[in-house]
């Protein structure tokens, strides 16, 4: 059997400015702090002589593997994004960019703002528009009721308000 994983869709190509400039501080961070921190220890670990066996070496390249990598990835991403930073033409519905509050069935409220798959981060309450919730909230106004399949069933919620930052 094959170790080969086909990539993953990159998702919608949208991020909130806020978002964007978490990204692009990700990406000075690694590029202008953390790479030449690595590329001066991996300096001198190289300095001590026999590399074969200098784990401070082996790992210092790993490392710096790693950040080029998620520099790469930063770069590119970075290219295709699209900031959205208006408000909707119709604000009293569900776009992108909107903190939505809705209630469940039992009554319990939840708030949600809806932003790209690059900011996701359920913690802080941001979903990606590319969710199954998202997706059925996208478009949909006030007192509306969406429905969404979840593996324990269907699931029902209502929209009780929509704000735009």
């Amino acid at each position: 059997m094959s170790r080969y994983r086909p990539p993953r869709a990159a998702g919608t190509p949208l991020i909130t400015p806020q978002g964007e400039a978490r990204l692009r501080a990700e990406l000075h961070e690694l590029w202008h702090v953390r790479r030449p921190e690595v590329t001066r220890s991996v300096s001198e670990a190289a300095a001590q002589g026999d590399r074969s066996e200098n784990a401070e070496y082996t790992y210092g390249k790993k490392m710096l593997r790693e950040i080029d990598s998620r520099v790469r990835f930063l770069t590119k991403r970075l290219e295709k994004l699209k900031v959205v930073d208006s408000r909707p033409s119709d604000p009293d519905k569900v776009y992108f960019g909107a903190w939505v509050t809705v209630e469940d069935e039992d009554g319990v409220e939840a708030r949600y703002r809806i932003v790209g798959p690059d900011e996701l981060d359920l913690k802080q309450n941001l979903i990606s528009i590319d969710s199954p919730l998202a997706r059925a909230l996208v478009g949909k106004g006030l007192d509306a009721e969406v429905r969404v399949q979840t593996p324990t069933g269907d699931k029902y919620w209502y929209i009780v308000a929509i704000a735009y930052p």
